[in-house]
């Protein structure tokens, strides 16, 4: 295997969800490993996979509603754990959740969640996965059946099985999460949680009595009434993944399905919504 990589730095707008859409597409070609940045994402290639037309069909590259610019640089012995230890901080959220690596020290906190940082999307550092922490860290879960729609990594599942949901379902459309939620979930011994790969059509003939869907603002308008048929009377839907100016289509939505707006929470313009079923 090559030691020399070739590191794509990409600067990316809008950055949480061109992100995600530019790593699936990436995920298609040789890259390796992908690091969350301030500004968007370094995607790793070894060099002797590179071939001058590896971005040909990235499709989002030139795509109007995105702004996609990168440098390249060559890199010798990458070593990902020293690149996974420089770029993931521990995730503190109100002092009572603590999101970390296991090259992080654990700590006293009441949830206590280590997530193998293979890539840092989902990981809590974004700000829509952690204000759907918070809705989570006050609401009782004990005994509910939970859906994690678009899991990531798992975390708000394994974090609603440590307050006592069960069972739970994870789902994901992306094998690599997919496949890391099902680490994940091991890794913090969780015994309840089901990991599915694919998207809402999987909601059949399902009930819960607590639905997660942390993706963005179409997904969440296109799937919304599957997530309310399976849906418990009472029950309450967390949603997230969009910005503050996006409420009133998604609050609209919402209400014409029976859903009552319980609470919201907003972070740097993004917002996640608390509803319930009446």
């Amino acid at each position: 295997m090559s030691n020399i990589y070739l590191g794509y730095h990409f600067t990316v707008e809008p950055k949480e969800l061109g992100c995600e859409i530019l790593v699936a597409e990436l995920g298609e070609k040789p890259f390796e490993s992908f690091i969350e940045t301030e500004f968007g994402v370094t995607a790793y290639v070894q060099k002797n996979l590179w071939t001058e037309d590896i971005l040909d069909d990235i499709f989002i590259l030139t795509s109007p509603e995105f702004t996609i610019s990168f440098h390249v640089e060559e890199i010798e012995q990458v070593n990902w754990n020293e690149e996974w230890e420089k770029n993931f901080n521990a995730i503190d959220v109100d002092r009572t959740c603590y999101v970390r690596a296991p090259f992080h020290p654990k700590t006293d906190a009441e949830y206590d969640i280590v997530i193998e940082p293979k890539m840092s999307f989902g990981t809590g550092h974004h700000e829509t996965t952690h204000m759907v922490i918070q809705h989570l860290l006050e609401t009782d879960l004990v005994g509910k059946k939970t859906l994690d729609m678009g899991c990531g990594t798992a975390i708000l599942a394994i974090l609603a099985e440590l307050k006592g949901a069960k069972p739970i379902d994870a789902i994901d459309i992306d094998n690599w999460c997919y496949l890391n939620s099902i680490e994940n979930a091991e890794r913090n011994n969780c015994k309840h949680i089901t990991v599915y790969e694919g998207d809402a059509s999987l909601l059949v003939d399902q009930k819960y009595d607590v639905i997660i869907a942390n993706i963005n603002r179409n997904i969440l308008l296109n799937d919304m009434n599957r997530y309310v048929n399976c849906l418990n009377q009472n029950g309450l839907l967390f949603l997230s993944g969009f910005y503050s100016e996006d409420i009133p289509a998604i609050d609209e939505c919402c209400q014409k399905l029976g859903l009552k707006l319980e609470k919201t929470i907003e972070r740097n313009n993004w917002v996640s919504l608390r509803y319930k079923m009446g």
